[in-house]
Order: structure tokens, then sequence, then C-alpha cells
């Protein structure tokens, strides 16, 4: 195609998007006038009641004295709540992911042979199919990873000789084949983008058997395969606290909507991963390191807490970082007082900055999560509490755990498949109508006009 005729139509592109624009725009009010819940959530961002679930429970209010009163927020998996299931690993000093793996599909807490039984099954289904890595992740990769990963999956989907069969013990063994495979596909993927679009060595590790799933992803990816005990830790921490977050999230959604029109089990999971990928979902961590980034070449000493306010303040007028008017890592959909997930953190994310001499950082995140409410709320008009959530300190740990930015989402994946698959599940257990909410039209009914008369 000729340089001047691909501008010629670049220029049609951009005039048939305004007219998509002045055709497609819907007055505000109108749904207000049909009290149309925008986002599923009402204004105060509790979502509409769509389903039920038996698998997670997030808790932001409690009811003192009939009234529906903000709390300390708390996360439950099957019932159990997830500080206690930290706590119980970290004490018994092992890793906790795959422990919840078999809690949130299983839909109770494992002993110690059904422990061992499901280490042994994701250790069994951690191999790809024979010359997959070759035939396809080092052919042609792509610069984004969750691209990557996606059309991995749908890939995965050939191999299978079942692929389309949907009944429990198929869709079992495909959920638990790509929970086990996610950390390799997303690794090798980054390898292959390093070697072909960075002219980096390509090292492709083999996973190991004997190894915990945040174990294996930083083998894997290491050229040297090391790491240390606190590091394998953290993010096998952060798997665990990512792994689920109930059914209305918007991955976990589409999930249960895709489930329900009966389609298979790779084209579920790769509608998920496309939710995720959005930056209003599974990117938001990357905003926040970006962020940070940003404010320490804008701010003279991390201590200073007046310095620091003024920055955030400039970045809700746009004046600052990517002029987006947001604080990221503060503020949930559910969540007001505190996130569970981010008081877990915390914590565990002091020990990782000491350990890699990063202490002063750190306490520049804890100055802003203190002061950020406080300038939120006196720069915005807000219906409920603000407070960090998980997105705020885990980049943070990825970025001392020398982990890339672009796998920063993927990472997001390789935790939260653990709960698209027991979405998936419960949603075959389940069986309902395809999912189908309605919207209300409002164009007005217009005659048809032939198109010689048309202007």
């Amino acid at each position: 195609m000729k340089n001047e005729e691909l501008y010629k139509i670049t220029q049609e592109l951009i005039d048939l998007s305004e007219l998509c624009k002045k055709n497609g725009k819907i007055e505000r009010e109108l749904y207000t006038k049909y009290d149309v819940k925008r986002g599923l959530r009402d204004l105060n961002g509790k979502g509409v009641l769509a389903g039920l679930t038996e698998i997670s429970e997030i808790c932001s209010k409690k009811n003192v004295n009939g009234v529906e009163t903000p709390c300390d927020g708390k996360l439950y998996y099957r019932g159990v709540d997830v500080e206690d299931i930290v706590k119980g690993f970290i004490d018994d000093d092992r890793f906790g992911f795959e422990e919840v793996v078999y809690l949130l599909i299983f839909g109770k807490l494992p002993n110690q042979e059904e422990f061992e039984q499901i280490n042994h099954l994701l250790a069994f289904y951690r191999n790809l199919p024979r010359s997959f890595t070759r035939d396809f992740i080092l052919q042609a990769p792509g610069a984004d990873m969750m691209n990557g990963l996606a059309r991995s999956v749908l890939t995965l989907y050939s191999y299978d000789p079942k692929a389309d069969d949907t009944s429990l013990p198929n869709v079992l063994r495909q959920c638990l084949q790509l929970i086990a495979l996610f950390p390799v596909l997303s690794v090798y993927s980054y390898q292959a983008y390093q070697h072909y679009h960075k002219n980096r060595s390509l090292y492709i590790h083999h996973p190991r058997p004997d190894l915990s799933t945040a174990e294996n992803i930083l083998y894997m990816l290491r050229p040297d395969s090391k790491y240390t005990k606190l590091e394998a830790k953290l993010l096998d921490m952060s798997l665990v606290l990512h792994a689920e977050h109930g059914g209305g999230n918007n991955s976990t959604f589409t999930t249960h909507v895709v489930t329900s029109s009966g389609t298979d089990t790779y084209s579920a999971i790769a509608a998920a991963l496309g939710s995720l990928k959005g930056p209003k979902h599974g990117g938001a961590n990357i905003k926040v390191v970006q962020m940070f980034d940003d404010m320490k070449k804008n701010i003279n000493d991390y201590n200073d807490e007046e310095e620091v306010r003024r920055y955030l303040v400039k970045l809700l007028h746009g004046e600052a970082f990517d002029n987006a008017g947001l604080i990221y890592g503060m503020g949930h959909a559910v969540y007001s007082i505190s996130d569970p997930r981010a008081r877990v953190f915390k914590s565990f994310v002091k020990k990782l900055s000491e350990e890699k001499g990063r202490l002063d950082e750190f306490n520049l995140y804890s100055l802003v999560e203190r002061l950020a409410p406080q300038v939120i709320a006196e720069e915005r008009k807000i219906y409920k509490g603000v407070s960090a959530n998980v997105d705020f300190y885990s980049g943070f740990v990825y970025s001392m755990l020398d982990l890339p930015k672009k796998l920063f989402t993927p990472i997001f994946a390789i935790a939260r498949i653990a709960g698209w698959s027991a979405h998936r599940m419960e949603e075959l257990v389940n069986p309902s109508k395809i999912i189908r909410p309605a919207y209300m039209n409002v164009h007005e009914r217009i005659p048809y006009v032939d198109i010689d008369k048309r202007d």
C-alpha cells in the first residue's frame, strides 16, 4: 500500500471515528432517569447482585445497631480468613499457593496427604506438550505478555483431544493443567521476547517438580536460577493474596459469563485474560511503580511530609506523572477503611525492603499510604473511605524481586487462574440460563430512507 493511500485511509478512519462518537453518545442524565447502575454498581460502589457463590467473600462493612458501618476489610476463601491462611503457612514455614489452589477448587483445606496430592498433580501437569516451546512460543513472540499468554492458552486447545468436553472431570483436568502451565507460558514468553526483540541471551530453564509455583517462577526467570528464601516467600504470598476476590471482579465475572454459554475451558480462560489485561483491572500495580518512580524524581526529601503532600495534590489536579488525576494504588471498589491484602503484605514487604537495602523507599510508600486518603478527602467528593489496595505494595515487591514490568500482570493471572477455575467449576455445577443482562434502547425510531435520498 502506498504511503499517500495509507495516509488517506488513516484520515478517513479519524473522521469516521468522530461519526461514531457523535452518534454513539448517550446523555449522562438518562442513566439517572432510568436508574441504570453503570458498571453494575451504585454510587457507593456496591455491586448489583448477579449471582451466588461459596468460593470467596469480601467484607467491608458490618452491622452496628442496625446501621451498615464501614469496617476494616476482610477476605475469606471458602469461609476461611485469608489472614489466618497466611499465618498458617508462614508459621509452618511452607509455601501457601498450592494449598489455596486446593481450597478454592475443592472447597476444603487439604490435609497432609491431599496437600502432597495437589503438589504432585501440579508438578505432573507443569510440562508443556512436546515441541510447544520451539514451534509456538519461540515463533514470532509479541511484545505483550498477556496477549502471548492468551494466544498460548487458545493454542493449547489444539493439543487437547478432549478440548470441548465440559464434563467436570475433564474441566478439572484442564484447569489444573492451566494452573500448572501459566508460570511456564508466562516466563517462556518473556524470555522469547527478550531474545528476539531485545537481542538478549535466550534462557529456557525447565521447571523443577520439587519446587513450588513461586520458586519455579524465579528459577525459570533468572539466568542463574538463584533466589533467596524470603524472595520466594514474598512471591508466594502475592500469589495467595491475588488468587481470588469474589465473583464480581471483572475477569471472574467474565469467566462466569463465558462459561454460561457452554464454551470450552480454553476460550473461557482466554476471555478472562483479556479482561485482566485491562489497566483498570490487572495493570494497576505497574502504574503504582511508575508513579513512584516519577515521585522520586520530583521530590527531594522522602521524609518531608509537606513536599510529598504537594506532589499528591498535583497528582489529583492532573499536574504530575501521567496527568490522569489519579493516585494509583489508593481506593477500591469495595474496601474503604482497609484492604486486608495490603495489610498482610505490608509487614512482610518491610522485611524484603530491609534485605534489598530499600527501606527508604518503603518508608516513602508508608508515608503516601497515610497522606493520600487525607489529600483525596480534601480534594474530591467521595462516597466512601479510601485506603491502599493490594496493588499499592505488590508492584513495589515485584520491583524488589527484579521482576520485569512486562510480567507484573501475567503474575496476577498466574495467581487468579486458581479463582477463575473454581468459578468455572461452580458455574458448571450450578448451571443456569446463559447470562444475559438487559440494556435499554434510548434511540428514537426513525423511518428508512432510500440511499439516493440520504444526506
